[in-house]
C-alpha cells in the first residue's frame, strides 16, 4: 500500500511514524514548507534500522511522488490565529484543501480520503466534492479521536483498564458533538450503571472539551498523539481489510433520516473505504441531539458557497 500524508505538521508528521513503524505501507509526506517534509522524512527512515522496518518513506513539496496512493491522509490546513473568525479560519482551510484534493487527484486516479483538516466535517464535504470520488472513499477522522478522549476520562474516573472500557460518540467534531452513554461500558456493563447522571455529563462535557483543554495547556500548539492515533487505527481498519465498526465522519444518504451531510456515524471499515453506515436505535432524545448536530454542520458547508 502507498499511504501519502498532506501537511507535515505535528499530525502529519506523527501519523507518518505510525503508519511506518507499524508497517501498513511505504509513506510519502507532502508539505509546503521547503526542506520540512523532506527533513523529517529521513529523521524516520533514520530510526528504521532501530525501531525494525523497512518501509519507505519519502517527503516532497509537490505531489509527483504521490502518483496511485491507496489512501491519502489530509491533515492540511491553518490553526484559528487571534483576531481570526470562525469563518475566516474555514474559508482559509477550505481553499487549501481544495487546493490539496485538486492536486491528488491529478496523481492518483481513485484513492481513500481521510480528511483531519478542520473545520472537520465541512472539509470532509469540501474534499467531497473536489475530488469526484464516491462517497464512500471520502471520510473525516473525529468520533474515534473524541471517543478515544471520552474513552480516557472514563478510564480515569473509575480507575479501570483502558482497553476494558468502549464508547461511542456520534455528531460534527466540536461543541455539537453527541457522546452516547448508553452505548458506552467497561467490559459490556454500560457507564450508566457505574455512575451517576452528573459524573457522566460531567465527562462528556470533558470529552466535547478535549482538543481546547489540550490547547489551553500548551498555549502554543494543539493536541497530535491522539489525533494521529485515531488516523492509525482507521487506515489500519481499511489497509488490513477488518471492517471495524469506528465512528467515522460519513456521508448520509438517509441514515438517521439525514441524506447529503458529513457528520459522525458508527460506519464498518474495510478496504473498500466506508463499507456500511450502521443505523443505531437511538432514543427521540439522542436523534434530535444529532439532526441539531447536522444541522449546525450543514449551515456551515452553505458558507462554502458564498
Amino acid at each position: 500500500m502507498k499511504i501519502t500524508v498532506v501537511g507535515a505538521g505535528n499530525v502529519g508528521a506523527t501519523t507518518a511514524q505510525r503508519i511506518a513503524e507499524c508497517d501498513l505501507g511505504d509513506v510519502v509526506l507532502v508539505d509546503v514548507v521547503e526542506g520540512m517534509p523532506q527533513g523529517k522524512a529521513l529523521d524516520l527512515v533514520e530510526s528504521a534500522p532501530v525501531v525494525g522496518h523497512s518501509r519507505l518513506i519519502v517527503g516532497a513539496n509537490s505531489y509527483e511522488e504521490t502518483a496511485e496512493s491507496d489512501i491519502v491522509v489530509i491533515t492540511a490546513g491553518i490553526p484559528r490565529k487571534p483576531g481570526m473568525s470562525r469563518d475566516d479560519l474555514q474559508q482559509t482551510n477550505a481553499s487549501i484543501v481544495s487546493t490539496v484534493v485538486e492536486s491528488i487527484m491529478k496523481c492518483s486516479s481513485n484513492p481513500i480520503l481521510v480528511v483531519v483538516s478542520n473545520p472537520l466535517d465541512v472539509m470532509t464535504e469540501c474534499a467531497f466534492r473536489k475530488s469526484g470520488l464516491s462517497a464512500e472513499r471520502v471520510m473525516g477522522m473525529a468520533g474515534v479521536l473524541d471517543s478515544a478522549r471520552f474513552r480516557s476520562f472514563i478510564s480515569m474516573e473509575l480507575n479501570v483498564a483502558m482497553e476494558d472500557v468502549h464508547a461511542m460518540v456520534l455528531g460534527g467534531h466540536g461543541d455539537s458533538m453527541v457522546p452516547l452513554p448508553r452505548f458506552s461500558t467497561v467490559s459490556g456493563i454500560p457507564i450508566t450503571e457505574l455512575m451517576d447522571e452528573a459524573t457522566i455529563e460531567r465527562l462528556v462535557q470533558r470529552a466535547r472539551n478535549g482538543g481546547g483543554e489540550i490547547v489551553a495547556l500548551l498555549k502554543t500548539g494543539s493536541a497530535y498523539y491522539a489525533p494521529s492515533a485515531a488516523v492509525y487505527q482507521m487506515v489500519e481498519s481499511i489497509v488490513k481489510d477488518k471492517n471495524r465498526v469506528l465512528p467515522v465522519a460519513a456521508r448520509c444518504s438517509g441514515q438517521y433520516g439525514l441524506n447529503g451531510e458529513y457528520v459522525g456515524v458508527p460506519v464498518k471499515l474495510g478496504r473498500a473505504g466506508v463499507e456500511e453506515i450502521i443505523e443505531l436505535k437511538l432514543t427521540d432524545a439522542e436523534l434530535s441531539a444529532l439532526h441539531a448536530s447536522a444541522a449546525a454542520v450543514a449551515e456551515q458547508v452553505a458558507k462554502l458557497e458564498t
